[in-house]
């Protein structure tokens, strides 16, 4: 790919996955300057030259979400204004992703109000990893490309040759995510119906589904403070499971989560490298990460060389 057609850039959020995804296309992180006033102001300045240039942008909204958000409008902003030709801005994780509807009064839909503020600054297209719900690309009314995790999931997995697998969904809303899993992982599948009382607080009700003596694995979207997570691991080895093993894309683990995992019986959590792992994350034993910078790679040079990223969904080399 010409350096100078093909422009790839970062903000602070998670610079090490960036210059991995150009490790894999074979191109240079091009360069912006990005500092804070004293008062917290973003002060940002994009130093290579992007006149009809194929632009993307690199940044999860992940914690601090409020900066991170304003670091990708600010840079869409300064290359519209530079005169790139197209600015892609890459989504390895969607900040503010689960209150995508009105489930209470005088609640705001805020996945939709990002995605008006992404469209706002002047993005051309969104690549995103794994949204809470499929129906946020509705929200826009530019091209969404919906990349999952699942491909590398399943190669890991399929790897580690588990008898008598179960693919487990925590949750009602995700049984079409573990669904797709068990599928092709070939295992059987179960489903936990929980109560939710209030965020970040999960009540476990019942079991559907035989784990006796199967391995689980826990599949979902995110681990955040991960009580769901422990909740649902107590509750399968209640009913006879022989192991529990979890697997999300997003490793927010913020508040006690990592502390939760590692005084739990889960033998692993396998995460991607959407989010930078925080400070205790990075020595947990249990916790494992695994790439998608050759996934967003491939689909980033299929955007810019206008090929089909749909092949992507469901395979990695």
């Amino acid at each position: 790919m010409d350096p100078e057609r093909i422009k790839i850039f970062s903000g602070r959020a998670n610079p090490t996955l960036a210059h991995e995804i150009c490790a894999n296309l074979g191109l240079k992180l091009s360069e912006a300057r990005i500092k804070q006033f004293s008062d917290g102001e973003i002060n940002l300045q994009v130093q290579d030259n992007v006149r009809g240039a194929d632009v993307f942008i690199v940044q999860p909204t992940c914690t601090p979400v409020e900066r991170n958000l304003m670091e990708v409008l600010l840079m869409i902003d300064a290359l519209k204004r530079a005169s790139a030709n197209r600015i892609t801005v890459v989504l390895p994780y969607y900040g503010y992703g689960r209150q995508d509807r009105k489930d209470k009064p005088r609640v705001p839909i805020s996945a939709k109000l990002v995605a008006k503020l992404l469209e706002s600054a002047g993005a051309s297209r969104i690549m995103a990893l794994d949204l809470h719900a499929a129906q946020i690309q509705g929200f826009f009314d530019i091209p969404v490309d919906h990349l999952y995790f699942r491909p590398v999931l399943v190669e890991y997995f399929k790897s580690l040759s588990l008898p008598k697998l179960t693919v487990v969904s925590p949750d009602a809303g995700g049984v079409e995510r573990a669904r797709g899993m068990a599928k092709r992982l070939d295992s059987r599948l179960a489903i936990i119906d929980k109560r939710r009382e209030e965020a970040n607080v999960a009540e476990i009700m019942n079991v559907i589904g035989d784990v006796d003596q199967a391995h689980c694995l826990i599949v979902d979207d995110l681990i955040d403070t991960a009580g769901t997570l422990v909740g649902v691991t107590e509750a399968l080895l209640e009913k006879g499971a022989a192991s529990v093993t979890a697997a999300a894309t997003h490793a927010v683990l913020s508040g006690p989560a990592v502390e939760r995992i590692e005084k739990s019986a889960l033998l692993e959590v396998v995460c991607s490298n959407s989010i930078p792992l925080r400070d205790g994350a990075r020595e947990s034993g249990k916790i494992k990460i695994l790439s998608v910078g050759p996934l967003l790679a491939r689909a980033i040079q299929s955007i810019h060389q206008e090929t089909s990223v749909s092949v992507l969904f469901e395979r990695v080399d």
